[in-house]
């Protein structure tokens, strides 16, 4: 028997690697995307004197004011649909981009897969997991975007299950689609942008004398995959967040131009830093989680 091997994992395995990692990093950095959701949900306020006072004011502002006025806890609101979610959406997602990307460059090819083979498994992925995962981000943003309600005023929803079942009672099942349009856009695209970035440059990085695929390698990769993802998909996520925390909007196209005309261009980068923070940290636990993961499963297979 030859020396020869190579490493393998089926499917399963990563998807359940992918699905693990993915829920760790939510958990670890929901309070960012907590305060990400409120600044992008927040609209122009303007008193007597015309003077605009926004509620939240940057990140550290922002999971301040919410701590101070809700309780340490509110950080993570939505943090069990927001499981839900990685489940399903960071398993298929991520577990799918290797088939897909072997898939599209064919069996028998050889050496470095080119970038745009990357990108459109990255975007074929990305499409498929959030269309299964919709329900869950519709819920999740919904509890992140409530509030400290006035005394005597009842919460819309009374945790995840509730808000499952009073969404289907309250507007139909087709509900827990609504934003799907730009869900699908903004997480292909940051999908994208996380997965063939990360790719890319984490083989850039080890192409560089004395880099080997360790700990440093995988958190800068996660890093630069976080900066690539929040510089394309911030307008996006901006729409969405906005179209499922509230129902004001017609389409993806009437929240677009409505936020465009109150607020101008700048608002579709509301909470860039606080995403790029929640993003940015959010990748390099999780890839670098999902690497030692996978290290764990991988076996060696020899051949003749």
């Amino acid at each position: 028997m030859s020396d020869l091997k190579q490493p393998e994992i089926s499917f399963v395995e990563t998807f359940f690697c992918s699905a693990f990692a993915a829920c760790f990093a939510e958990f670890c950095t929901i309070p960012l995307d907590t305060a990400k959701v409120r600044l992008q949900l927040q609209k122009k306020t303007t008193t007597e004197d015309g003077v605009s006072e926004p509620k939240y004011r940057g990140l550290l502002g922002t999971v301040a004011t919410i701590a101070r006025e809700e309780g340490l806890s509110a950080l993570w609101k939505g943090i069990v649909a927001g499981l839900h979610r990685q489940c399903i959406y960071g398993g298929l997602r991520i577990g799918l981009y290797d088939p897909v990307k072997s898939f599209l460059v064919g069996g028998d090819f050889v050496g470095d897969i080119p970038i745009y083979h990357k990108i459109l498994a990255a975007l074929i992925t990305g499409a498929i997991a959030i269309a299964v995962a919709n329900p869950t981000d519709l819920v999740k943003v919904r509890l992140q975007a409530e509030g400290k309600l006035p005394s005597g005023v009842p919460k819309r929803y009374y945790g995840t299950l509730d808000a499952y079942y009073t969404i289907v009672r309250q507007e139909g099942l087709g509900a827990l689609w609504t934003g799907l349009g730009p869900n699908i856009a903004r997480n292909a695209i940051v999908n994208a942008a996380e997965l063939a970035s990360y790719d890319q440059v984490k083989q850039t990085i080890l192409k560089i004398p004395g880099f080997t695929d360790s700990v440093l390698t995988q958190l800068l990769a996660g890093l630069g995959a976080g900066l690539f993802a929040v510089c394309i998909g911030s307008p996006i996520d901006v729409v969405k967040s906005r179209m499922m925390g509230d129902s004001a909007y017609k389409n993806t196209i009437d929240c677009f131009i409505k936020t465009l005309k109150t607020e101008g261009i700048c608002a579709f980068y509301k909470g860039f830093l606080p995403n790029f923070s929640r993003l940015g940290s959010w990748n390099a636990i999780m890839f670098l989680t999902l690497e030692q993961a996978k290290k764990a499963l991988i076996r060696e297979v020899y051949f003749d």
